[in-house]
């Protein structure tokens, strides 16, 4: 774990590492740099740290600025502090290694890094120094890299309560362009077709719709960013997605034509749904699972006021029942929501007696 720490870039992940880091049960000294001093003043009056440079080198400065442009911070404070380790934040790997390379840094002092966290809102004001509990880091070091270097990364990710991962820059960059940048590209563009809609359409929403287009609300600059800086592994899931698009394109084509389609037809559209399904049981459970388990719904009907959600959980700890997951979906024009307890189906028929028991209304 290092003693003293440099942030570089005290926006929303680097103000919630800062935030950790104070919070630690260990005494880390933590500056705070940022190119807009309003923003480091704003972190370090949330207590993330003090706002100014080391004067001799810290054990180690964690780069929290967009990827177009780490690699090359990387390399100029690697000008100033000759000893230190460093890491970053960004959400690609590649390409940062190949900047700090053309920058003349020392790949050698470098251990990358990317906390699979955030939030829609940015900057220091959205920090929280819970933000990365429970949550993938990534850790992606290169051949050779001595481990002590490694280590102090790794204890910054584990002391921030994260499940720190080790991959190479190449293998993360896949992994995230299928997991997290391709599924905001279709998120968004699938949001846009809302955005000149007729309000009598967009009424009708329900909760599939906000799930899916949930992380549309995300900043479109930052976005722009990180798509920008993977644009290659981006476009490879895009390149797949587009080919099914198109079979499910001919295939409502040929069905809504005038010979009324075939059986392949419906076949194809059968078969990419299917895929879903199978997809979307290998995304891994809140406990890492490798397969997700199966869920029950108990779902209850409450009232949209204050402290109704709290005390339905109350309600739900008091039968000894854990919540896995929750989803909400409010009544169009009423003050109530349906609240869809996700929970292991051995407990679900003793929790929905005892939530009838305790005066719910149950719903499905």
């Amino acid at each position: 774990m290092p003693t003293s720490v440099l942030v570089v870039g005290t926006g929303l992940l680097g103000t919630s590492v800062a935030l950790s880091l104070r919070d630690s049960d260990f005494d880390v000294e933590v500056w705070l740099h940022d190119e807009n001093p309003d923003a480091s003043a704003r972190a370090a009056d949330m207590g993330a740290g003090t706002v100014g440079l080391p004067e001799s080198d810290p054990d180690l400065v964690l780069v929290a600025v967009p990827p177009l442009v780490t690699g090359s911070v990387v390399a100029q404070w690697q000008r100033r502090y000759a000893t230190s380790t460093f890491t970053d934040v960004a959400s690609v790997k590649a390409g940062p290694l190949e900047d700090l390379l053309a920058a003349g840094g020392d790949p050698t002092r470098y251990v990358g890094g990317h906390p699979m966290a955030g939030r829609e809102v940015s900057g220091p004001a959205g920090a929280r120094v819970d933000l990365f509990v429970d949550r993938v880091w990534a850790i992606t070091p290169l051949d050779g890299t001595d481990l002590d270097r490694v280590a102090l990364v790794r204890g910054v990710a584990e002391n921030a309560g994260a499940v720190p991962v080790m991959l190479d820059p190449t293998t993360h960059d896949r992994a995230v362009a299928l997991t997290s940048h391709a599924p905001q590209v279709v998120s968004s563009l699938l949001a846009a077709r809302l955005a000149h809609a007729d309000p009598s359409e967009v009424m009708v929403s329900g909760q599939g719709l906000r799930d899916v287009t949930r992380i549309a609300a995300s900043d479109p600059e930052l976005w722009t960013e990180i798509i920008a800086a993977n644009a290659d592994q981006v476009l490879d899931v895009l390149d797949e997605l587009h080919d099914d698009l198109q079979t499910m394109r001919d295939a409502l084509r040929h069905l809504g034509g005038a010979d009324g389609g075939t059986a392949g037809d419906l076949a194809d559209i059968t078969y990419l749904l299917h895929q879903g399904n199978v997809g979307r049981a290998r995304v891994p459970d809140k406990h890492g699972d490798r397969l997700a388990p199966e869920y029950s719904v108990v779902a209850v009907q409450i009232d949209d006021r204050p402290g109704e959600l709290g005390r339905l959980f109350a309600a739900a700890g008091e039968a000894e029942v854990n919540i896995e997951d929750v989803r909400i979906d409010h009544a169009l024009g009423r003050l109530v929501a349906v609240v869809e307890l996700l929970v292991r189906p051995e407990v679900a028929q003793g929790l929905s007696d005892s939530l009838a028991a305790a005066g719910y209304r149950l719903r499905g």
